[in-house]
Formats: structure tokens, sequence, C-alpha cells
């Protein structure tokens, strides 16, 4: 390694060491901000809330080393600039290709490190976090609720608490949709009540009082239903959060908690069932037309036929049933591809947001020259605005990817595209005023 790459790559660790610790404190401050009052005042051990907050705070080191190295590659750069170092490298022939040459490689083993942890420590961290809040929710099922705000604390359930009182155990102004039953649409509305568990954690129990039960069908919206009750007490399956086995046994679930590998082996699952999904609604759709054919050869409406002979009322029973399987299997199939996109998106982010340490580089080292001027303060205003418009490009990316608008590989790597695109049109520009054209 030459003198010139030692030069360049000491000058960049103590910038990214300090832009690491302050983005990392940053975003640990700003969650523990948002969950202390969750959990400080819930009789919950110190210790606990203090592993928590750890395995928490795992995820953001891979989003801090990305940062960090946008942050040290501006000021960096700028620093050289501002001290006219950059007047020697010109003035000795050394173009701005060379000067980013060593940054660009640590960058580029920088992504492979951070793909490294995304794949490997994160999925684990992210297993255990979530079996935590589960041994929390054993002894604490309050916990799982967050005030003014809708819960999933068992599938299928949406849970709404205005307010909850440790002392008394009291939950007021309690809201709850059920969606688990696809036939129809039930909401839950009480006063106050109470939450539990059963002894062995198989239901979740909840006392409510002073409310009313909504229901409605979802294929006959005229048929409503209101029960108002004074006292009533719901039962729910809570097998689903894996309360009665150990955090041990727990199987690993969710996208947060798998690896690459694993993803692309529960889509390559998830493709399957598209397939056998696609089959299906092929054959309903067949069968239905012709079934609609032979009915609209007869020359009769569908009135008539369901006035005449039992056999024709049979069959006009057949195309309901034909209509409701088809719309069952188109369901299915939309669901799964939903699915599809959702493990495929965190499967790319894995990969894109890792090799965000080279891009963060090529677009640094000609913004931190752009910045000479400023300083300090300039370099560290460019390097947050560049990574929050990254961010909007990456979450626009995921959020078009899951609604099925886009591949996720073109959406999910976007944000990248376009920050190679931008890096590499500045240091080509800059290259010329700045060194002269030279090499």
């Amino acid at each position: 390694m030459k003198i010139i790459d030692r030069y360049i790559l000491k000058s960049h660790l103590l910038p990214f060491g300090y832009a690491f610790l302050i983005i990392v404190f940053i975003l640990i401050l700003q969650f523990f901000t948002v969950f202390a009052e969750r959990f400080i005042g819930k009789g919950i051990g110190f210790s606990t809330i203090i592993e928590l907050i750890l395995l928490q705070s795992v995820w953001m080191i891979g989003l801090a080393v990305p940062m960090a190295v946008l942050v040290a590659t501006v000021l960096t750069f700028a620093a050289l600039t501002t001290t006219s170092e950059m007047t020697v490298f010109r003035a000795s022939g050394i173009s701005l290709y060379r000067l980013m040459a060593p940054v660009l490689v640590a960058g580029l083993v920088l992504s492979g490190l951070v793909e490294r942890f995304n794949n490997v420590v994160i999925p684990v961290s992210n297993y255990y976090a979530q079996s935590l809040m589960l041994e929390v929710a054993r002894t604490k099922p309050d916990v799982g609720l967050t005030e003014n705000a809708f819960s999933k604390l068992v599938d299928g359930y949406s849970i709404f608490v205005r307010d909850s009182n440790e002392k008394t155990k009291e939950l007021r102004g309690v809201v709850i949709y059920d969606s688990t039953n696809p036939e129809s649409s039930i909401m839950v509305t009480s006063e106050k009540g109470t939450i539990e568990f059963s002894p062995d954690y198989q239901y979740l129990l909840m006392t409510l009082f002073n409310g009313e039960i909504h229901e409605v069908r979802q294929n006959d919206f005229s048929s409503y239903r209101k029960i108002a009750f004074t006292k009533d007490r719901f039962i729910v399956e809570s097998s689903k959060l894996d309360l009665t086995r150990s955090v041990k046994n727990r199987i690993r679930s969710g996208y947060n908690e798998l690896s690459a590998d694993e993803l692309i082996m529960i889509s390559d699952e998830l493709r399957r069932r598209i397939v056998l999904s696609e089959n299906a609604v092929r054959r309903a759709k067949a069968q239905h037309d012709a079934s609609m054919t032979g009915r609209e050869g007869s020359g009769e409406s569908p009135a008539s036929m369901k006035k005449q002979v039992p056999g024709k009322a049979m069959h006009n029973d057949a195309l309901d049933r034909q209509v409701s399987t088809l719309e069952t299997e188109m369901k299915n199939l939309e669901t799964t591809r939903r699915m599809l996109n959702r493990y495929m998106v965190a499967y790319h982010k894995k990969y894109s947001l890792s090799f965000a340490c080279f891009i963060f580089v090529l677009v640094g080292a000609p913004l931190g020259v752009l910045a000479r001027k400023g300083g300090f303060g300039l370099g560290a205003v460019i390097s947050l605005l560049l990574f929050v418009l990254y961010w909007v490009l990456m979450i626009l990316g995921e959020n078009i990817a899951k609604k099925g608008m886009l591949d996720p590989l073109v959406s999910v790597w976007f944000a990248n595209t376009f920050m190679i695109i931008v890096g590499t049109m500045l240091v080509v520009r800059l290259n010329g005023p700045v060194f002269g054209g030279s090499r």
C-alpha cells in the first residue's frame, strides 16, 4: 500500500469512528424515548429492559455503518480541499479517481462485512428480541398493547387502548377488530376492561364492561347485528404467540428473523403456491364460463330459471358455488403474491443497504470537494440530506414492491442505482475542473 493510500484511509478513520458512535447513540436514544413509557413503570426488571434495548439496537449498527461512511467521506474530502492538500495532489498529477481508489476498496470491504452482519447477526438478535417480548407478554400482556394505537398482540386481532393503569391493571377506551372470520367483520367497543392469559397460556382472556358488539357480513353489508353488554368475557386463542413453548424451541418466523438463504427458500415455496393458485383460478374460471355459456344458450334469465324445475335451481346453486370458489382462489393468489413481495423486499434490502457503504464513497467524495468552503457544518448537512434522500427512495421502492407495482429487484435497488448515477456524474465532472483532467 502506498503512502497516499495510508494517508487517505487514516484521514477517514477518526471521522468514521465519531460519526458511527454519534449515529448509534442518536438511534438508541430515539428508540429509548419512544418505548420508555411502554416499559418503564410496568413492573419489568431493569436488566430485562437493558437486554431488550441492546437486542433492539443491533439492527441500528447495520444502518449506522453506511451513514458513518457517508459522513466520513464527505468530511474528509472537504477537509483535504479546505487545507489545500487537493491543490498539492493536483500539482503532483494525482486525479480524483486515484484519491478515491483506497476509500472505494475500503467501502467494498465494509459492504461485505455489513452484508454478513445483516444475514447472520441481525436475524438472530431479532429472534431473541421477539422471544424476550413474548416472555414479557406471558406475565404482563398489557405491555404488548400500545396506548392510542392499534396493536397486533394476537394475529387476526387489532386491539386499541386509549390508556391503561398499571396499579389497577385496568384498560380504558378499548376497541377490538376481529378479522379471523373471512365471512364477517366484528368490532367490539368497551369503556373499560382487563386482560390476562390463562394459566396454561393457551388463551388470552379479556373481560370488558359497558360495551357493544358490531357484526357485518362480508358478502351482505345489509346484514348488520348490534349487541350491547354490561359485562362480557372474550377468549382468544393465543397459540400463534408461541407462549406455550420455551424461547429456545420457538421457531424463527417473519422476514426480520430470517437470513437471505431462508428468505429464498420461503420465496421458492410461495412461487410454487402461486403457480398452483393460478392453475386453480384458470380451472374455476373455465368451469364458470362453461356454465354461463350453457345458461345463456338456454335463452332464459336467471330469475325465470330459479322459478322452474329443481334441476335448473340446482344449476344456479352450482354457479354460485363456482363464483365463490373463483373469488376464494383469487384472494388466495393475491395474498400469496403480497407475501412473496414482502419476503423478496427483505431479501434484496439486506444486500442493497450493505452495498450502500460502497455507493456512499462514490457520492460522498465529490460532494466533499464541493463543500470545501463550508467546513464541518456544511459537510454534515450535506451528508444528512443525502442520506434522507436515499432513505426516502428506499422506502418508496419498498412500498411500490410490496404493492406489486414493480419487481422488488428493481424497486429496492432503485435508490442505489440513482446514487451510482449521481456519484459517477459528479466524479467525472469534478475531475476535470478540480484536477485539470490529470490522471
